[in-house]
């Protein structure tokens, strides 16, 4: 895509989520746009869905997610300027509206996702050191190994001055203050007293206490740690606030942070970080609890549910627990369960590359699955399987399987990183490669293999072109009409008229997403008839929740998309009634819908129906053949050239 479709695609997003007034803020991680909305019925989720540049949309935790993809970043860098620099400096905004669920992952998804790409670089340099070091090909003596690992450990160690910069951007404060707190918490000298302390008492050595105006100070190892700086940059939220109200706007600058330092960095080595300390411990201490009493049971749960989280981005709310354990307990279990979740969906994507008879069908299972294994999913999970359901059921069964398999061998985890191909050289501990990093190459592979298997044999992906396959069942066929093209282009095929009813140009349909082609060319029928015909031989590739809208696949490569109606998204189905299935092979002429128009036209919905070619850049043109406004049911009525 290019930099002028990212700043097109960038207005599109904007324009569909309410406008940039309508923006509260709005972050990224891998792969999607996270907008916090001050309205959140302004965002049309199927028009946006519709979109080829956008793989899906999803409301969860009181976020607004657009699914774009491993590109995500440059559409981002278009968006800023459209919302302007507010919404990505300060996420702060008032959740009350929402549940406590939804605020806690908007919460951690905002914090965490910032710097999950650095970590995931971090950590994967921290595995192929240990790889490197337990295959000799370096020791840790070595000048070369010293700055490697200081390259690799140095984002873990001193982990709450990032999440200080992104906890007080979230919570709405100034993030060099939530840095300056967090780098008060790994300073030198109080790190090296705390290392002497732990030291005297493995020792059984007597160690004087230290006060701060006479207030024992309870020192703790604040390296790498998580809930500390998020609870202290909370905190202090509310006490620069205070200053802020009451000080000179000609002081602020200069005196709020030497308030809030004064205050919070002493409250929060004082009680915040001793409380958090003991709650980080505590939830490392449950999670290892659950873990104990069933490994297998736990990786089961978490290779098969995994990526259902992911689709709803509900992920994030894990994200800290990973992080706490490997900072409380110097390693975490539970992260590399999720590898098999991530592979699965590779599987069933190289499944149906294996079955495909479609060479596009082919190249989008091959790149989708190559993304995969480098750890981005959503383009597999929303753009192939889970369209077909049945691959993505397969996948979670083989992530089920392999996270079973890696909770058997107990694989840890040393650094924080996302599940992918590389992940494996960060599971190998400092006495070298055991059992446990081969169980999660092992689960990792069964994953993949028991997806992929389950998808070649109970998985049919109907991309058969040489016209043989006849239509599954359908003998409701509509009669054929014949009619008069205008034109006479040498075409690659010809689309008849699933409607009877006045056609009317694309540009005139009242819904923007459409009349700006943005979806493709085509046209639009005013239907008279409430009957719904097949326009070409094919499949049905998909079927709207709502029984509106179809997505239909000719044998000779056109992608179909037709529209009863504008808004009719908003009737649930109602009015509607659906005559074939997904994945059902069609002739042209088949029954697909019956539609009730007066019903429809009462509750004030237009029931103008666009024929739109979803691969219009695959042809020349896109060519309207029937001459007279009224149209009958199977008339000619688009020639792809």
């Amino acid at each position: 895509m290019s930099k002028k479709n990212y700043a097109a695609l960038a207005q599109t997003i904007i324009d569909h989520v309410g406008g940039s007034d309508n923006v509260k803020s709005v972050i990224h991680c891998a792969t999607r746009l996270r907008f916090q909305l001050n309205d959140m019925s302004l965002g049309k989720v199927e028009e946006l869905k519709q979109n080829p540049d956008v793989i899906t949309v999803v409301k969860s935790g009181g976020q607004f997610q657009v699914v774009i993809g491993n590109h995500v970043g440059k559409v981002y860098d278009d968006v800023l300027p459209l919302v302007g620099a507010s919404s990505s400096e300060s996420d702060h905004s008032d959740n009350s509206d929402q549940s406590i669920l939804s605020r806690l992952i908007d919460v951690i998804s905002s914090i965490f996702a910032p710097i999950l790409g650095i970590m995931a670089g971090a950590g994967i340099l921290k595995g192929v050191l240990a790889l490197s070091v337990a295959m000799e090909w370096m020791s840790t003596s070595e000048g070369t190994h010293r700055i490697l690992n200081a390259s690799a450990d140095g984002i873990f160690y001193f982990l709450p001055i990032f999440l200080g910069y992104t906890s007080a951007k979230k919570f709405g404060s100034k993030p060099f203050i939530g840095m300056a707190i967090g780098a008060a918490l790994v300073h030198p000298d109080v790190m090296n007293h705390f290392n002497a302390i732990f030291s005297a008492k493995l020792g059984g050595k007597a160690v004087d206490p230290e006060f701060f105006l006479g207030i024992p100070i309870s020192y703790m190892n604040y390296a790498s740690s998580v809930i500390p700086i998020i609870l202290a940059c909370w905190v202090n939220s509310y006490i620069e606030r205070w200053f802020d109200s009451w000080l000179p706007d000609s002081m602020k600058n200069l005196f709020t942070p030497f308030f809030c330092l004064l205050v919070s960095v002493p409250l929060t080595f004082l009680a915040i970080g001793p409380v958090a300390t003991h709650i980080g411990s505590g939830l490392s201490g449950g999670m290892m609890w659950v873990y104990s009493a069933s490994p297998i049971l736990a990786g089961i749960i978490m290779g098969t549910f995994w990526q259902v989280l992911v689709i709803f981005g509900l992920h994030w709310g894990l994200a800290p627990v990973f992080i706490n354990n490997l900072s409380v307990n110097g390693f975490d279990v539970f992260g590399p369960m999720t590898l098999p979740a991530v592979m699965g969906q590779v599987g069933a994507a190289l499944g149906i590359f294996i079955i495909a008879r479609n060479k596009k069908t082919r190249t989008l299972a091959g790149s989708v699955a190559v993304s995969g294994i480098f750890g981005i999913t959503e383009p597999a999970v929303y753009g192939l399987n889970l369209p077909r359901k049945k691959p993505f059921i397969f996948g979670c069964v083989g992530g089920a399987i392999g996270g079973g398999i890696i909770g058997y061998f107990g694989t840890k985890m040393f650094s924080m990183g996302i599940p992918a191909i590389f992940s494996f050289a960060q599971y190998i501990p400092e006495t070298g490669i055991d059992m446990s990093v081969y169980g999660a190459i092992i689960g990792g592979a069964i994953a993949i293999i028991i997806a992929a298997g389950l998808t070649v044999l109970f998985f049919r992906e109907d991309d058969d072109t040489t016209g043989e396959t006849e239509s599954s069942a359908n003998t409701n066929v509509a009669p054929s009409t014949p009619a008069q093209p205008v034109a006479t282009a040498t075409s690659k095929e010809t689309i008849t008229s699933p409607l009877q009813g006045t056609m009317i140009p694309l540009t005139q349909v009242a819904d923007e997403t459409f009349a700006s082609e943005l979806l493709g060319k085509g046209v639009a029928i005013t239907p008279t008839l409430g009957e719904l015909y097949a326009p070409v031989d094919g499949e049905v590739e998909s079927i709207f929740a709502t029984k509106h809208a179809f997505g239909i696949k000719s044998k000779e490569g056109a992608e179909l998309l037709i529209h009863v109606g504008v808004d009719t998204v908003k009737l649930n189905g109602e009015g509607f009634s659906v005559h074939v299935e997904e994945g059902q092979t069609i002739k042209q002429g088949d029954h697909l819908l019956s539609f009730d128009i007066e019903a429809i036209q009462a509750q004030g919905f237009d029931v103008t129906t666009p024929i739109i070619i979803s691969n219009t850049d695959d042809y020349t043109d896109v060519i309207t053949l029937f001459s007279d406004e009224d149209i009958t049911i199977n008339a000619p009525l688009l020639a792809l050239v």
